[in-house]
């Protein structure tokens, strides 16, 4: 595929405006993952929702965006990627103000989807916009650093502002505040961000439709399990639905003239382990957050915006830990800082999953926090670095939505497995904190599971896939040896 340098206005293309762009609007849509976590009990209580019926505000919103990405990132390639961009973060800035007036549990859920359509156009393009506003070498590591740090740094930060506006103001306000960002993001974006040339194609709706809908009916059977147990017919049907529809899903994608998601992207170990290491990760993370916030509101009496606050300490660590990883990636290579980073989350998420009634906040949850942070600081950006890796021009709009895929359906999946495991514990209690914080343990033990599963398919598949290429590049021609070292030195 073939892109053009079509000039902003100003004649020259200004790199920091571009990437101040693309990461505002990419963590805009991240901050929508998380700030609802902190409002989850007022918003429970306004709406009448179950427990279960509580988990699909945040999965209508990342099973729609985990769905809609492959389209999302074909839609880029087709019409261009800035003008899909912009179209993108107009449908986000709408759904976010229908999201702040929503009158019933309805109407929220499926303002939460219509926010999901708009984050599956703005995800993948942004991030196929930042592939093609930096070549290959320093300049893009620094830009995934930081992209992967608006990852981290966007779900912690939007616990904490969610919290704010929850007890100050209203769990509505957060999503008001998305309306003036977005204006402001579609008018700056057209002044700085060149254009790339629209390609002919058609577009896989079959895929489309096929991946959403298998994604929604395997999340939607494993938490109905929750209420109705795996045996009962809903659960069974529309887990074998979801099946069903994958597996056409991957029939279709092998004859499809122009796929949303090419079959060769998984030819490569270390793409398609990111891909599955990256859903795992954001399954455990999803749910740490989902559960830890409920943990400090409705057993250790914090407000809204104390919990939110709560999570400062994995916030600051996080961003200062992601902003190390351009310094050291050059003397480590990614595969180690991934696994080392894997492999820290895993430990603060076993600490945290030991929390009991009589537990303090400074020992079971702040200290576990910061290794939860620290590791999510070296983790984001290699995983995202491998999800790239070694992709051709014409697969860079697949490819980055295949990582945004991974990640946003990983946290639906992730969170669905999580409430499902969990549902039964604490039932027995004498009372409710005691029977929350039973629960809440049971999911972070069931988290901490999927974080081992990380790091083994990261250590099996990621890791001897770099080094293969490492040790290649060593034995190509003496004039590409500099160039190459320099690169993947360590």
């Amino acid at each position: 595929m073939t892109h053009t340098a079509t000039r902003p206005v100003a004649g020259r293309i200004n790199s920091t405006a571009i990437l101040a762009i693309i990461l505002i609007s990419y963590f805009m849509i991240l901050l929508d993952n998380s700030i609802i976590f902190t409002g989850l009990p007022s918003i429970q209580s306004s709406m009448g929702y179950s427990a279960t019926g509580l988990s699909w505000v945040q999965d209508a919103y990342t099973l729609v965006f985990g769905g809609l990405l492959l389209l999302g990132a074909r839609l880029g390639d087709i019409f261009g990627r800035r003008r899909v961009f912009v179209a993108g973060l107009a449908i986000f800035a709408i759904a976010s103000f229908l999201v702040g007036v929503a009158s019933n549990g309805w109407w929220l859920i499926a303002a939460r989807a219509l926010q999901g359509v708009g984050a599956a156009v703005v995800a993948p393009a942004s991030l196929s916009l930042l592939t093609a506003s930096f070549p290959p070498g320093p300049g893009r590591t620094r830009a995934v650093a930081w992209y992967g740090a608006a990852a981290g740094i966007g779900a912690s930060l939007g616990l904490v502002i969610g919290g704010a506006l929850a007890d100050w103001v209203s769990w509505r306000a957060g999503f008001f505040i998305n309306v003036p960002i977005g204006i402001a993001m579609i008018v700056l974006a057209p002044r700085f961000i060149p254009e790339t040339q629209p390609s002919t194609g058609r577009f896989d709706v079959a895929g489309a439709v096929l991946a959403t809908l298998g994604m929604t009916a395997l999340v939607f059977g494993i938490v109905n399990s929750a209420d109705a147990g795996w045996t009962s017919p809903i659960t069974v049907s529309t887990l074998a639905a979801g099946a069903i529809l994958l597996i056409l899903l991957f029939l279709n994608e092998a004859r499809a003239e122009q796929p949303i998601m090419p079959l060769r992207l998984f030819r490569s170990r270390e793409r398609s382990g990111a891909y599955a290491a990256r859903m795992l990760y954001l399954g455990a993370m999803i749910g740490f957050f989902y559960f830890t916030t409920q943990l400090l509101q409705g057993v250790m009496g914090f407000s809204a915006f104390q919990a939110g606050i709560a999570f400062f300490p994995m916030t600051i660590v996080n961003f200062a830990v992601a902003m190390l990883i351009p310094r050291i990636t050059p003397r480590f290579g990614n595969s180690t800082i991934l696994s080392v980073g894997i492999a820290v989350t895993l430990t603060g998420m076993a600490w945290l999953s030991l929390v009991h009634p009589g537990s303090t906040y400074l020992t079971a949850i702040a200290l576990p926090m910061i290794l939860i942070g620290a590791g999510q600081g070296l983790a984001f950006a290699p995983l995202t670095s491998a999800g790239i890796s070694g992709v051709e021009a014409e697969d860079a709009g697949a490819s980055s939505g295949l990582v945004n895929t991974a990640h946003q359906l990983g946290s639906a999946l992730g969170l669905g497995v999580l409430v499902a495991v969990s549902s039964g514990a604490g039932s027995s209690a004498d009372d409710a904190a005691t029977a929350l914080t039973d629960h809440v343990s049971t999911a972070l033990t069931a988290g901490t599971a999927l974080l081992a599963a990380c790091l083994v398919i990261a250590l099996a598949m990621i890791v001897p896939s770099t080094r293969t290429r490492s040790t290649t590049k060593q034995f190509e021609p003496r004039k590409g040896i500099r160039d190459d070292a320099l690169v993947n030195r360590g």
